[in-house]
C-alpha cells in the first residue's frame, strides 16, 4: 500500500511519519483508520495473492502464477511462500461445496440402492425403470458437476501423457455411470450375461458414492496438507506488528514496516524484539527458544546482538536496528525452510520410478479382471466383470506413493526449524542419517570464537604497549578471530594504532606490512622463520603458553623478533556435552585447527578427542575431507569461518554455525541457529526420524496397493465367495492417502 514518493498518488502524515500511497482508495482507508492500515502493512501478507507463485507438493518443478492444478498428478497447487494467514484455501472451499452438494443429491440414490438390496420385491423391484430414471436424474449432477474436477484432471493427464490417480478415478466413475445410463435408457440392447433376475442392474449408487468419498478424501487431504506448514506459521507468528521507536526524547509505536536500519527502539519486559539489532542500553534476559530450541533465557547487555521475534523477559532494552524486513533472520529462516520443503530427497526416485509404471499396470489389471470375470465368472458374469474392473481402478492409489516422501520432508523441515536446525535441502537431511565421521573446526565451533589476549611479552627495548600497537596495525584489515582479540585489547587499553601500508598476507600463516616506515611481520613461528627472522629465543616461552591452551603469535620488526602475543579462546560451555552426545551416536570426531600441535593437543585433551589435525592451512581442510571420503567415510564438516567454506561445500553434509560468517552458512547445507554443536545430535535425530517416517509411508503405500489391487480384482473370491465393492474400494483409496499424511504429521511431535 505504501510506496516511494515518485510513484505515489498522494501522502498522509501520521505520528510524525509521512506515508505515500499508490491508489486513492488506499488514502480513503488510511483516513478512516490509519492504525488498522499500518497494522496490515506491518504484518506478513494476510492472503496469498493471485499473482503469487504456486507449486505442486509432489512435483516441485511445476510452478505457475496463481492457484491451479498440477498437470502431472492433478493435485491442487500450493503457494510457494507460506504466510501467517493464507486466507481460505480456494481448493478446499470448492471441494467442500461440491462434497456437500454431492452428499445431498446422492443420498436418495444410495438409499434406493440399499432398499433394493435389502427388500427384493419392494419399491425398487415393483418399479425398476422408475427407480433407474430417478437415480439417473439425481446421479447426473453428482457425477458431472460435483465430480467434474476429476474428469478435467484426468483429461489433462492424457494430454500431458502423465497418467495419475485422477485418470483411474475418472475411468472408474465414468464407466459405472455410462454403463448404468445405457442400462436405463436402452436395457433391451444388453445380453443375458448382464441381467440379474431378468433385469439389467445399474450402478448409479457406485458412481455417486465413489464421487462423494473421493471428494471427502480431497477435503481431508487438503486440510492435512495445510497442517504441514504449521511450523513455519508458528515462526511467522513471532513477528510483532509494531515497534516502539525512540526519536530524540520522544517515543511512539509505529508499524514494523516503517522501521529502518539504524533506528533506535525500546523493548519493554514481556514484549517481542521487533528486528535484528544490537543492544545500546539496558540489561535483560531474552528467551531465544524460537530460533535455538533452548529454553534457558540468554543475558543481553550493551553490545550484544538480539534477534527479531525473540522475547524480552525481565528488563528494558534499547536497541539499534541492524537488519529489517526480508533481511532479518526470521525472514531468512522462513524463506530457507520453505525452499527446503519443496526439495526432493534421493529416496523419492524409488517412488517416482514405481509411479511411472503404476497407472498403466493398474489399467492392465482392470482389463484382465474384466476379461477374466466375463469368461469364467458366475452369473451375471458381465455385470460382475464391470464391478470388479471398476473396483480395481478405484482402489489403486498412486497418490499415496507420491505423497510418502514430500509430506514427511515438509513436516520434518518445519520441525527442525522450531528446534534451531535449518536444513537447506532434502538431500542433506537424508545424507545426515548416513554420516559416520564429523570433522570439526576448532575456533568458533568448539570454542567461543571470541579469543582474548592473555599474554604479552616484548623483546629488546620495545615496550609491551608498542608491541601491541604494531600488532593491531597489522591486524586492522583482518577478519580472523585472533585479529579481533588484538584490536579489542588495544581499545581496552586506549592505545593509538599506527598507520600501516603495503599489506601482504599469507592465509593461515601471517601478515606483513610497513608500520611507521618499518617492515613488521606477525604470525606463526614458521612464517617468521621463512621470512629470515630468528625466533629461537622465544620458542620455550611460546611452548609454555601453548601448554596452557593459548595460541601464540610472533611479532618481528626490521627482521628481528620483537614480541610475543598469547591469545586464549575459551571452550564453549556446551561443547563437552555436545562431544559426549556425538560420541554416544557412534560418530568419529576429527578436530581441525591452524594452531600449533601443542595448543591443539591441550584442547583435544580437555574435550576427550582422540583425533585431531594441527597446523592445518585453510586449503588443507578440504583436502582432509576428501581424504576421509576416499577412505569410504560419509563425512560431515562443522565450521563457522570463511576459510571453512571449501570444506563445508566438499563434505557430504556441511554444518555451519549461525554465529559465524555468511559465506560459511551459504556453503553449508545445515545451519545451527544457536551456534551450538549439540544441534548436530538433534539434526541427526531429525534425519533418522524423517527417514524412518518416509520408509513407513512408502511401506504403507506399497503394501496397500500390492494387497488392495489383487483383492479388488477378485483373487479372494474362490476362497471367500465375495467381491470388493467399488464403494469400499473408494473408501480404502481415500484412507491410504490420508493415512500417509497423518503418519507424516507425527513428525511435528518428534523428540529432538
Amino acid at each position: 500500500m505504501t510506496i516511494e514518493e515518485e510513484e505515489s498518488v498522494g501522502s498522509r502524515v501520521h505520528d510524525g511519519v509521512r506515508y505515500y500511497f499508490c491508489h486513492p482508495s488506499c488514502i480513503e482507508r488510511f483516513d478512516a483508520d490509519p492504525d488498522a492500515v499500518l497494522r496490515g502493512a506491518a504484518a506478513p501478507p494476510a492472503t496469498a495473492s493471485a499473482s503469487a507463485e504456486y507449486t505442486c507438493p509432489m512435483h516441485p518443478e511445476v510452478v505457475q502464477v496463481g492457484p491451479g492444478v498440477c498437470p502431472l498428478c492433478g493435485m491442487a497447487l500450493e503457494p510457494r511462500e507460506v504466510t501467517l494467514d493464507d486466507g481460505p484455501n480456494p481448493e478446499l472451499v470448492d471441494m467442500t461445496r461440491r462434497l456437500i452438494a454431492a452428499a445431498i443429491m446422492g443420498a436418495p440414490v444410495f438409499l434406493l440402492a440399499m432398499a433394493d438390496m435389502a427388500a427384493r420385491g419392494g419399491i425398487a423391484m415393483a418399479h425398476p425403470r422408475l427407480v433407474n430414471w430417478l437415480s439417473l436424474a439425481l446421479a447426473t449432477p453428482v457425477v458431472f458437476w460435483a465430480g467434474w474436477p476429476f474428469f478435467e484432471r484426468a483429461w489433462a493427464s492424457v494430454l500431458n501423457r502423465s497418467a495419475n490417480m485422477f485418470t483411474l478415478i475418472a475411468l472408474g466413475i465414468g464407466s459405472a455411470y455410462v454403463y448404468s445410463a445405457l442400462a436405463t435408457v436402452a436395457p433391451r440392447f444388453f445380453p443375458d450375461g448382464f441381467r440379474m433376475q431378468g433385469a439389467v442392474p445399474t450402478y448409479f449408487d457406485t458412481a455417486v458414492v465413489i464421487t462423494v468419498l473421493v471428494l471427502l478424501g480431497q477435503v481431508l487431504e487438503i486440510r492435512a496438507r495445510g497442517r504441514t506448514t504449521g511450523a513455519i506459521k508458528e515462526l511467522l507468528a513471532f513477528a510483532p506488528a509494531t515497534a516502539r521507536l525512540v526519536v530524540g526524547e520522544t517515543e511512539r509505536d509505529t508499524a514494523l514496516a516503517a522501521v529502518r536500519v539504524g533506528d533506535v527502539c525500546r523493548v519493554r519486559p514481556g514484549e517481542r524484539i521487533p528486528v535484528d539489532a544490537v543492544v545500546v542500553e539496558g540489561r535483560s534476559a531474552v528467551d531465544e527458544s524460537m530460533i535455538s530450541g533452548e529454553a534457558m533465557p540468554i543475558l543481553k547487555e550493551a553490545g550484544a546482538r538480539v534477534t527479531g521475534g525473540t522475547m524480552n523477559a525481565t528488563g528494558t532494552l534499547v536497541i539499534r536496528a541492524e537488519r529489517v524486513g526480508a533481511e532479518s533472520l526470521l525472514a531468512q529462516i522462513v524463506r530457507m525452510v520453505s525452499e527446503a520443503q519443496r526439495s526432493r530427497a534421493p529416496i523419492q526416485r524409488l517412488a517416482d520410478r514405481v509411479a511411472s509404471y503404476f497407472v498403466p499396470a493398474v489399467v492392465l489389471v482392470a482389463l484382465l479382471a474384466l476379461v477374466g470375470w466375463s469368461l469364467w465368472g458366475p452369473p451375471p458374469r458381465l455385470a460382475l466383470a464391470l464391478v470388479s474392473a471398476v473396483a480395481v481402478l478405484i482402489i489403486a492409489c498412486p497418490c499415496a506413493l507420491g505423497l510418502a516422501t514430500p509430506m514427511a520432508i515438509m513436516v520434518g523441515m518445519g520441525r527442525g526449524a522450531t528446534a534451531g536446525i535449518l536444513v537447506k535441502n532434502a538431500e542433506a537431511l537424508e545424507q545426515l542419517e548416513r554420516v559416520d565421521t564429523i570433522v570439526v573446526d576448532k575456533t568458533g565451533t568448539l570454542t567461543e570464537g571470541a579469543p582474548r589476549v592473555t599474554s604479552l611479552r616484548s623483546f629488546g627495548s620495545q615496550s609491551e604497549e608498542r608491541t601491541l600497537a604494531v600488532a593491531a596495525a597489522l591486524e586492522t584489515a583482518s577478519e580472523h578471530p585472533l585479529a579481533a582479540a588484538v584490536l579489542a585489547e588495544v581499545r581496552a587499553r586506549g592505545l593509538p594504532v599506527p598507520r600501516a601500508s603495503d599489506f601482504r598476507a599469507a592465509p593461515g600463516l601471517g601478515v606483513e606490512a610497513v608500520v611507521d616506515g618499518v617492515l613488521a611481520q606477525l604470525g606463526s613461528a614458521g612464517f617468521l622463520t621463512g621470512a629470515g627472522v630468528d625466533v629461537d629465543a622465544a620458542l620455550s616461552a611460546a611452548e609454555a603458553l601453548r601448554r596452557d591452551g593459548q595460541t601464540v603469535m610472533f611479532l618481528a620488526m626490521n627482521g628481528r623478533l620483537s614480541g610475543l602475543i598469547g591469545v586464549a579462546d575459551p571452550i564453549k560451555a556446551t561443547t563437552p556435552e555436545a562431544v559426549a552426545l556425538l560420541r554416544a551416536e557412534g560418530l568419529r570426531l576429527v578436530m581441525l585447527t591452524g594452531d600449533n600441535r601443542t595448543t591443539a593437543d591441550v584442547v583435544a585433551s580437555r574435550l576427550g578427542l582422540d583425533e585431531f589435525r594441527a597446523e592445518v592451512l585453510p586449503a588443507a581442510k578440504r583436502d582432509i575431507v576428501q581424504q576421509l571420503q576416499r577412505q569410504g567415510h560419509s563425512v560431515a564438516m562443522a565450521g563457522d569461518g570463511i576459510n571453512d567454506a571449501p570444506a563445508l561445500a566438499e563434505a557430504a553434509v556441511g554444518i555451519a554455525m549461525s554465529t559465524g560468517t555468511d559465506v560459511a552458512m551459504e556453503s553449508a547445507s545445515v545451519t545451527l541457529l544457536h551456534g551450538d554443536l549439540r544441534g548436530i545430535a538433534r539434526a541427526r535425530r531429525l534425519s533418522r526420524a524423517t527417514m524412518r517416517n518416509i520408509r513407513q509411508n512408502l511401506f504403507l503405500a506399497f503394501v496397500y496397493n500390492l494387497v488392495g489391487v489383487p483383492v479388488a480384482a477378485g483373487v479372494l473370491y474362490p476362497i471367500t465367495g465375495t467381491l470388493v465393492s467399488p464403494v469400499w474400494a473408494s473408501a480404502a483409496m481415500t484412507f491410504s492417502s490420508v493415512s500417509v499424511i497423518a503418519n507424516a504429521l507425527r513428525l511435528r511431535r518428534a523428540k529432538l
